[in-house]
């Protein structure tokens, strides 16, 4: 599956907003947006009215860029969603906080979702004691996730677990940092992960 591979901080100056891409980078407060609160590019100081579609497509933007997926995979989840007998901004939500890469990153076992993709890919994750290497598996809830033993070595996942623990661990998962395993209990409400992005607006872009 194709990803982005260019500028990440030019991400979040577009957008305007820090959407975390760079793990402890944008939690220090070195985040591009701090810096230079502006568009990327020669007319980025611009100042620039949106139309009602151009506001409900920069929503979009956010969401899809804060989880790391191109234009074809956002879109099937909201086919997915609008399916769903639930309401579909809450399901579009669930789905994307189920992908695995994005719950290594609520566990802390990633300090990114992009690294979190980097450590499923490579196969140093477990879901249920079996080794998944997909970034976008729908973890559920009660499913236990760890890591798989090359990865328990390698320092960058245990210092990611002491920096989260710091932090303090979100209320939906539960982790046994010694074991480097993570349990996701329930999922996430909206208030909760405090996303920046209007759901309603990119519910009502796909809708046109």
């Amino acid at each position: 599956m194709a990803r982005y591979i260019g500028p990440t901080c030019k991400l979040c100056r577009r957008e305007g907003v820090e959407l975390f891409l760079k793990g402890e980078r944008c939690l220090l407060g070195k985040c591009a947006v701090k810096k230079r609160n502006y568009p990327p590019g020669m007319h980025g100081r611009r100042r620039v009215k949106y139309s009602d579609y151009g506001i409900q497509l920069r929503e979009k933007q956010k969401m899809k860029r804060m989880y790391g997926l191109m234009e074809a995979q956002f879109r099937n989840y909201f086919k997915v969603a609008a399916k769903s007998p639930v309401i579909t901004g809450e399901k579009l939500i669930h789905l994307l906080e189920g992908r695995l890469d994005n719950v290594l990153y609520r566990m802390g076992f990633a300090s990114s979702r992009a690294q979190g993709r980097q450590f499923v890919l490579h196969g140093r994750i477990l879901v249920n004691d079996r080794k998944v290497n997909l970034p976008s598996y729908q973890v559920k809830p009660e499913d236990v996730v760890s890591v798989g033993e090359k990865g328990r070595q390698m320092h960058i996942i245990q210092s990611n677990i002491e920096a989260t623990l710091q932090r303090g661990i979100p209320p939906w998962v539960e982790v046994d940092a010694e074991k480097m395993t993570g349990k996701l209990l329930r999922m996430p409400t909206k208030e909760e992960i405090a996303l920046p992005v209007e759901e309603s607006l990119v519910i009502e872009l796909y809708s046109r």
